[in-house]
């Protein structure tokens, strides 16, 4: 009696190669999409040998690869929710775990329900616009309504890639707009209160990084010690510090959610150092004599980190949002700082105070250099994310220029030595 190994039990959905004892062959099967009813659609192959099984199983995954999946009847009756079923696991994998987290959210929320049971074929303007409607008066922002319009178009053109039918003018319907954004520059006498604040407190070179060279909140609480060269007075900002979510919710074990590509370093529990989104948000600032002589001072007595980062917290674990954000209120507090805007609520006052968006330092810098007459193509380099002003590309510029930039800053705020 021929004797076959036991195998363990394959994954679900997953596809694989088993024995058939009953016909005595290699049974190989992928998935291809979904039948008319919804249940999972799969390809199967058949062989005497294992291996052979297993080159069939391969040549038939490597056509669907290359000419997409067998068109049919049933493909077009695969309905939204069919669709997001296959399509999130890939884009788990190759987005960063906040974008994921964000679009499955999205999804669940708002765009299942309101169209999940509509056929990719027969969709319509009109149900895109369902689901703005539904979120709009769920009291979303025109922001989240306008990731959403982005994340839908990225579903469907995806799922014509694979091979089903979608209308091209659900594909074409326009974006629902973009509301102003809500954090601006620092008036500059606020600004010049808070470095006041700030300056007195032992671990100033922080907050001065973010309103003078724009350093992101992620990019200073990720900020190593050993990218701070002062021989050539540079300051490299290559890491942010971030959490990264668990592949099942609240439960360690599982492991973390890191896409292909992306790359991360654990550093204490969920806190990660990651890469910026894009290359050009990894860049080399330079240190005016004011910053090299407070990260000295501050090298002294600082929390000793097992990490080797600049600004931890007071038990030398990495610093977390929260409590950056925490300390930047205390100095905004005590500088005595608000932000006025319109008032949303009718029969109050016109205008109502609230305290500043530590990123607002950031946009404060941007705002800085510009009164400086620092061109465009240096202030994008400084802080390495275009979206801050309205340049048009990321361009390069010399280190020569980004100090010069800098130091004429640092002197209309009284940074000296």
């Amino acid at each position: 009696m021929v004797q076959h190994r036991v195998r363990a039990r394959r994954q679900y959905g997953t596809g694989g190669v088993w024995y058939d004892s009953a016909r005595d062959r290699w049974v190989g099967s992928i998935e291809a999409g979904y039948t008319a009813s919804g249940s999972r659609r799969r390809i199967s192959v058949t062989a005497k040998t294992e291996a052979e099984c297993k080159r069939r199983l391969r040549d038939k995954q490597r056509k669907i690869d290359r000419e997409g999946l067998p068109s049919s009847a049933s493909a077009d009756r695969v309905t939204v929710k069919a669709w997001v079923d296959v399509w999130l696991p890939q884009r788990e994998r190759v987005v960063r775990p906040k974008t994921f987290a964000t679009d499955a959210s999205t999804l669940a929320r708002w765009i299942v329900p309101t169209i999940g049971h509509k056929r990719l074929a027969t969709l319509s303007p009109a149900d895109r616009r369902a689901v703005m409607t539904a979120m709009e008066d769920g009291g979303l922002e025109l922001s989240s309504l306008t990731r959403c319009h982005m994340l839908i178009g990225k579903m469907l053109t995806d799922a014509v890639a694979e091979g089903y039918s979608v209308p091209q003018r659900v594909r074409e319907v326009p974006s629902p707009g973009m509301n102003a954004p809500d954090r601006d520059a620092l008036a500059f006498d606020d600004a010049l209160a808070i470095l006041a604040v700030a300056s007195k407190r032992p671990d100033a070179s922080r907050w001065v990084a973010a309103m003078l060279q724009g350093v992101r909140p992620a990019e200073a609480r990720g900020l190593p010690w050993d990218m701070v060269n002062f021989e050539a007075d540079e300051i490299t900002l290559a890491w942010q510090l971030q959490a990264l979510p668990y592949k099942v919710k609240r439960d360690p074990s599982s492991g973390f959610r890191v896409p292909r590509g992306y790359e991360a370093r654990q550093v204490d529990g969920a806190l990660h150092l990651v890469r910026p989104k894009t290359r050009s948000g990894w860049r080399v600032v330079p240190m005016v004599p004011w910053m090299r002589t407070s990260l000295l001072a501050w090298r002294e007595i600082a929390p000793e980190s097992p990490y080797g980062l600049v600004w931890p917290q007071a038990d030398g674990r990495p610093r977390r949002d929260g409590d950056d954000r925490a300390a930047w209120h205390a100095i905004t507090d005590a500088a005595h700082v608000a932000v006025t805007e319109p008032n949303p609520v009718a029969g109050g006052p016109e205008v109502i105070g609230r305290r500043p968006d530590l990123y607002e330092a950031r946009h404060t810098a941007a705002t800085l250099l510009r009164a400086a007459k620092v061109d465009d193509a240096t202030i994008t380099a400084i802080l390495g994310h275009a979206t801050i002003l309205s340049t048009k590309a990321y361009l390069h510029t010399d280190h020569t220029r980004k100090r010069r930039a800098l130091e004429s800053v640092a002197e209309t705020l009284g940074l000296t030595t």
